[in-house]
């Protein structure tokens, strides 16, 4: 049997991820097994939020509807007024700010309303902000993780020509098992970043949604404050 024939016998047939993996250059092992966590990351964050969304939003739906069924305000705010809920806080805001803009009796009606909208304005933008906080990791690994991929790849190939150098031999035999670990890394990149960056658009958009919902649950609130003003 030919030498020609025992490579093509002892060539792989497929690719071996591990074995890449294990025969990468160090440098590149390190690049490989920080995009694999920040993968892993990035799909917790997914599952995580995905579920925190629906059970919200399902929530939500509840404590809106009781809101506005409710006959008797003041015992509604009482017994589910400090719910963890957004739109319980962002209610807690007006309620607060109407509170101590009446308690001496109504001066001026317009500058009341004008507190009432800030004070449940700035309650429904923190509750976006806190929805939207983990979500920046999404944006960077979609961001970053692609260059980091390719630093390893640039490194490992990097790393192919100085064997060619060292072993004054530039067959493809000694070339290719370099490039193809170096390749994989810009693979791993390309894995995480991918996920993350369509996930990151679409939990941008739930949470656009969600923040547009409390802006119109406090809008409606206010509306009854208003109205409420010009009785006093």
């Amino acid at each position: 049997m030919t030498t020609i024939s025992l490579l093509a016998v002892a060539a792989p047939t497929r690719l071996d991820p591990v074995e890449l993996f294990l025969d990468a250059d160090i440098v590149v092992q390190l690049v490989m097994a920080g995009l694999l966590l920040a993968s892993i990351w990035v799909w917790m964050i997914i599952v995580g939020f995905g579920l925190r969304m629906g059970r919200l939003n399902g929530k939500t739906k509840s404590y809106e509807e009781d809101f506005w069924q409710a006959e008797n305000f003041d015992r509604f705010m009482s017994e589910r007024g400090r719910k963890d809920l957004p739109p319980a806080r962002v209610a807690n805001a007006g309620v607060a700010e109407w509170r101590r803009s009446t308690r001496d009796g109504v001066k001026d009606r317009d500058g009341v309303r004008q507190r009432l909208a800030s004070a449940m304005e700035s309650q429904v933008a923190n509750e976006a902000d806190i929805l939207a906080d983990r979500l920046n990791f999404l944006a960077t690994v979609g961001s970053v993780a692609p260059f980091v991929g390719l630093f390893g790849t640039v490194w490992g190939i990097m790393n192919s020509f100085f064997q060619i150098g060292a072993q004054e031999n530039s067959s493809l035999a000694v070339v290719a098992p370099g490039i193809s670990e170096a390749l994989f890394a810009t693979a791993i990149g390309l894995f995480a970043a991918i996920p993350a960056v369509i996930a990151y658009n679409r939990f941008s958009h739930s949470v656009n949604r969600y923040e547009a919902r409390l802006t119109r649950f406090s809008d409606r609130l206010h509306s009854s404050f208003s109205r409420q003003l010009e009785l006093k």
